[in-house]
């Protein structure tokens, strides 16, 4: 991905913090990279150079600012917008497939050849997938050192190490320092947390709308999985075990405590709570070209920064999708709790309200007929999709590729362009879905005065996704 060097630069020299996690600053003179906000003085032109990712600057034999922390920012917002290779493998990478699966279980995901799929990484990012999900495991390490009382051994294995001396190598390469000084250095600045229970910060580019992103939460919260009053908290399926989410947002980040059954989740799970609040999005971006128009402009103004909900699990989405089809988000609700309550599986340790996964494609295919009400058609396309993804012969993950995921859920009997293009924007974190088939967001595009939805959404790309989030919120 090229970085324009000059408008860096000017980033850089103006501490401007929207384009921290949009790339990454080197200095040759000392060795470190940084985020473009870095407080520490401004290095001169001729000894920096830039990055697209930490990955690749680590590479290149720099190591991470112990100032700034360039590890802990927003992500790129690239990852979404672009739907080609690149992108759909950074989303993967982050989610921690190559520690679960190898470099060949990408590949295999992403439907191309472990050679290609390096390569072009490489040519693309100045990083291999190894390389890139090495940065993966050194922030995940780095989280658990700094906020756990986990063993070191422990927090290897966790953030996926192979070994106890690739560890601290790691950790030496990238952050300049060993574990034990990292963990020192972090009880001067935060309490550390119990085992088994994690708190961090989730950084995010302001303005950040969250009482509008709550609210829409809030309004299809499942009962038993999802818990909301001033806060978002939820259960969570992972990899390697469960774990319960609690998210507080704060004026300049989100307040996040996860409980986990197993240590090895805590990247993927820290991944997948930033793309269900949209916390990579560039909201500055996204607002100047959707205030142009007239019609969207005082909404813009009211909620700036307004996010697009993502997901933390591809196959919930799809069955939360199918099944509220054609009815009320309040019917949908009952209906999910209903099922969920008869079909989803028990936490061994409740966390408040949050007692429930939410049930498992296998277990819908298997008894779903048995508790969902309605009519006849839209049960059958609920169990024969829960069938196909039981099966394998549906995966719906955040590196899939989104024309063919839509062609994939459409080639079933009942699932139409909504859902499709639902299920892409909240899963892929498709920044440019338009569903003018949605009742309530032609509601609101006629409250806003938006006669010709087709016509007037044009103006709006690549962000008609959160257009439509401010046309819902009139309706």
């Amino acid at each position: 991905m090229f970085v324009d060097t000059e408008r860096g630069y000017r980033a850089v020299a103006s501490r401007d913090t929207r384009f921290d996690g949009q790339f990454i600053l080197a200095v040759r003179t000392t060795g470190i990279y940084c985020r473009p906000s870095c407080p520490a003085t401004t290095p001169k032109r001729r000894n920096v150079e830039f990055y697209a990712t930490a990955a690749a600057a680590q590479a290149a034999g720099y190591r991470a600012c112990r100032r700034c922390l360039p590890d802990a920012v927003p992500g790129s917002p690239e990852w979404n917008l672009r739907a080609d290779l690149a992108g759909r493998a950074m989303r993967l990478i982050s989610d921690g497939i190559v520690e679960r699966e190898g470099v060949t279980g990408l590949a295999t995901r992403l439907g191309y050849s472990e050679r290609h799929v390096t390569r072009m990484l490489t040519a693309e990012l100045g990083a291999s997938p190894l390389a890139l999900a090495r940065a993966h495991r050194a922030h995940s390490a780095r989280l658990l050192i700094e906020t756990t009382p986990l063993s070191f051994a422990d927090v290897a294995f966790a953030a996926g190490f192979a070994s106890i001396r690739q560890f601290n190598d790691t950790i030496r390469a990238v952050f300049g320092t060993t574990p034990t000084q990292l963990r020192v250095g972090a009880k001067r600045r935060r309490p550390v947390s119990t085992a088994g229970k994690v708190s961090l910060r989730l950084a995010f580019r302001k303005p950040f709308d969250a009482s509008d992103l709550i609210s829409f939460l809030s309004a299809r919260a499942v009962d038993g999985v999802e818990e909301v009053t001033t806060e978002y908290a939820r259960t969570l399926r992972l990899s390697h075990g469960t774990g319960t989410a609690r998210l507080i947002p704060q004026a300049d980040h989100i307040d996040c405590t996860l409980r986990l059954s197993d240590m090895r989740d805590l990247g993927s799970a820290v991944s997948r709570l930033r793309r269900l609040f949209d916390l990579d999005a560039d909201p500055c971006a996204v607002d100047e070209v959707l205030a142009a128009d007239p019609a969207l402009a005082p909404s813009v103004a009211l909620t700036p920064g307004i996010r697009v909900p993502g997901s933390v699990d591809g196959s919930e989405i799809v069955l939360r999708a199918l099944i509220g089809q054609q009815i009320s988000v309040a019917a949908a609700r009952t209906t999910l709790s209903r099922l969920t309550d008869a079909l989803g599986e028990r936490l061994v340790l409740p966390d408040g309200e949050l007692t429930t996964l939410f049930p498992t494609a296998q277990a819908i295919a298997e008894h779903g007929s048995e508790v969902l009400t309605g009519p006849r058609k839209r049960i059958d396309t609920v169990i024969t999709v829960s069938s196909a993804i039981a099966a394998g012969d549906l995966d719906v993950h955040v590196g899939a590729d989104p024309d063919e995921l839509a062609a994939k859920l459409e080639s079933f009997a009942g699932v139409g362009p909504w859902t499709s293009g639902y299920v892409r924007m909240r899963v892929l974190g498709a920044p440019d879905i338009l569903l003018p088939g949605d009742v309530a967001l032609r509601n609101g595009a006629s409250k806003l005065g938006i006669s010709n939805l087709a016509d007037r959404s044009a103006a709006w790309r690549p962000w008609r996704s959160y257009a439509g989030m401010h046309l819902w919120k009139a309706s």
